[in-house]
């Protein structure tokens, strides 16, 4: 009744434009449904099999609702070129203007795109760019602020560059969070690598005026060339920032960074460290002890207050 290689290449779903194409009458689909050997997902999508969905299903159904010129975008386009891990929930999809398909509760979220033509890359499933997605991913968040962060976090991943998101902010601005987005190009650009480090970045240096650390300094430990998270000398202080995120809890790690500690020791540099506790519940702390390591050790000063300062 039903084109083998279409089920599966839609991964058991199909339209009911498509079962009409094949000669599939409406009383065909109600007595199937009825039977319980076929399941309406969505309007006008049918999955030709029981139980729930998997992801590969769900992603072929929203593209089919969707409709010709639908593409995967946002979240679930983020899952696809591994920017984020993937989790359960609605499917995102971008169609062009025009389009009459609405958001289904838990099931898809419909955006729209006037750059339509200029977002989409060949792919399977097709979907938006690696650089648009990161752009919408980073504008859907509610504040300024956490697009940063989340931009920051999509650009660290190594799997969409600086250059590339900064080329695309050009050719496409979004609508808002501008600023904010090119901070976090700028942030990467200059040596940012990882959340903990743009957290860093912002809330102890920025928001309190102490100098811009320099970024993944390299030093030499036993003969081999490591690298510190940030280091001040360029502004008169020997004063080195470790931020120690989940990654340091391996054995090979701890072990590189003891002998960094010991180098530190021996060359008589100053070092504090940080984690995301740290600086993430109290980052006006961290920036009073950062300030007055760097004043004892040269730096003529003087940090500044934030709005959260107590």
């Amino acid at each position: 009744m039903i084109e083998t290689h279409l089920t599966d290449r839609q991964h058991g779903m199909v339209s009911l434009a498509q079962l009409r194409e094949l000669g599939v009458s409406w009383s065909t689909v109600v007595a199937q449904t009825k039977a319980g050997r076929w399941r309406h997902h969505l309007p006008r999508v049918y999955a030709t099999f029981t139980g729930p969905p998997p992801r590969a299903s769900r992603i072929s159904a929203a593209l089919l609702y969707g409709g010709a010129g639908a593409v995967l975008s946002h979240r679930t386009a983020a899952e696809e070129w591994g920017l984020v891990r993937c989790e359960d929930g609605p499917v995102h999809v971008t169609l062009p203007y025009g389009s009459s398909a609405v958001s289904q509760p838990g099931l898809v979220v419909v955006h729209r795109s006037r750059a339509f033509r200029h977002i989409v890359v060949a792919s399977d499933p097709p979907r938006t760019s690696p650089g648009d997605t990161a752009i919408d991913l980073a504008v859907a968040e509610p504040d300024e602020v956490e697009a940063r962060r989340m931009l920051v976090a999509l650009l660290t991943t190594g799997r969409v560059g600086p250059d590339h998101l900064r080329r695309r902010l050009l050719e496409r601005p979004p609508l808002r969070y501008r600023r904010a987005l090119a901070e976090a190009v700028s942030l990467v650009r200059d040596g940012v690598q990882s959340a903990l480090e743009e957290l860093y970045a912002s809330d102890v240096e920025a928001a309190h005026g102490l100098p811009v650390g320099r970024r993944q300094t390299p030093m030499s430990v036993d003969g081999f060339t490591l690298y510190e998270d940030v280091t001040y000398d360029h502004a008169g202080a020997e004063v080195t920032i470790r931020l120690d995120g989940r990654t340091h809890l391996a054995d090979s790690t701890a072990f590189r960074d003891r002998r960094r500690d010991n180098a530190a020791e021996l060359a008589g540099r100053a070092r504090l460290v940080y984690g995301w506790k740290d600086l993430s519940n109290d980052p006006c702390a961290a920036a009073r002890e950062v300030a007055t390591v760097l004043v004892r050790r040269g730096w003529p000063g003087p940090p500044t207050r934030c709005e959260r300062c107590a």
